[in-house]
């Protein structure tokens, strides 16, 4: 007969796993129709897309009026999230994700941009995204987007982001090597150190393909 102090240690694990911050905010939420919300690294899909960026114009956190297409297709390797700042399920698990990814690809000489878009343009003022970026120690590197409900529904449209609402929206994130290179997306939710390694492969591969 197992002795009952032999179950103390998994439950004294499965106690930690649930107080983490990342799967504590997955799972106390309000967002009732948010659809694949899970713990960070419980798995993701992945498929390669080409999306055709809008001509559009959005405003970053500091009040500059800036060009969608200047931001994603300036050369260099780009990670891309969709987010809303008063959102408490899904957005707070994939920022603390995107600063996990910046803190560990920032010493890289081929680090990202990484942009977050606010998918509620209405309520995410500069000021507010300024707020929301501080909170997540996002660094020059790291780039958040607002502007028109027009702009911003036509980004969502190009990136198969949109939902019909905020509410609805679903854990994704879009990376890709360079302008003209095809956009690898990863659904649901990727863990920091399962982001770094598809965007170390991806970028790699395109070192590679530089140096034939």
């Amino acid at each position: 007969m197992s002795s009952p102090y032999r179950s103390i240690p998994l439950i004294l694990a499965i106690s930690a796993l649930l107080l983490t911050p990342g799967v504590a905010a997955a799972q106390h939420h309000d967002h009732s129709h948010h659809h694949g919300a899970g713990a960070p690294g419980s798995g993701y899909t992945r498929a390669e897309a080409n999306y055709a960026l809008p001509d559009v114009s959005l405003v970053d956190m500091n009040g500059r009026k800036v060009s969608l297409r200047s931001e994603l297709e300036s050369g260099g390797p780009v990670v891309v999230n969709f987010i809303f700042t008063s959102c408490t399920a899904i957005c707070p698990v994939m920022s603390v994700t995107f600063s996990q990814v910046q803190r560990a690809l920032g010493r890289e000489a081929a680090r990202p941009r990484m942009v977050s878009i606010s998918i509620d343009p209405e309520y995410d003022t500069p000021a507010r995204l300024r707020e929301y970026a501080a909170r997540h120690d996002a660094g020059p590197d790291w780039h958040m987007l607002t502007g028109s409900k027009e702009s911003i529904l036509a980004v969502a449209r190009a990136f198969d982001a949109w939902r019909g609402d905020k509410m609805n929206h679903t854990p994704s994130t879009y990376l890709r090597a360079g302008a003209n290179k095809p956009w690898l997306r990863l659904d649901g939710f990727a863990s920091p150190a399962e982001i770094v390694r598809e965007y170390r492969s991806m970028v790699g591969t395109r070192l590679s393909a530089l140096s034939r």
